[in-house]
């Protein structure tokens, strides 16, 4: 069953936005939080005034982030595949799945 969007009003630098979302209320409250803190900590350093460079180099930021923890998981993964494979002739045939 696929879950139903809720609309949920934010603020990011002082502007309201009301956003559909699936994830709960709370969630999207926590992200819009942390988007407006990213885009005053850009603005706050000096270098950029307009809010929508500071927008574009926030969302930088974050695809960077995002860009490091999917390659972070990507090696954990191929981690567990060969711990899995290690381990495997130590099992009983009946649960090695090969």
């Amino acid at each position: 069953m696929t879950k139903g969007k809720t609309s949920v009003r934010v603020t990011i630098l002082g502007d309201e936005y009301t956003l559909r979302s699936a994830t709960s209320a709370e969630e999207t409250q926590a992200i819009a939080k942390q988007v407006d803190h990213s885009i005053r900590e850009i603005m706050q350093s000096g270098l950029v005034v307009e809010t929508h460079k500071a927008a574009i180099l926030a969302c930088l930021r974050t695809a960077g982030e995002l860009a490091q923890v999917q390659a972070e998981v990507m090696r954990l993964s191929e981690q567990m595949t060969a711990l899995s494979q290690e381990i495997r002739p130590w099992l009983p045939p009946a649960k090695r799945y090969d």
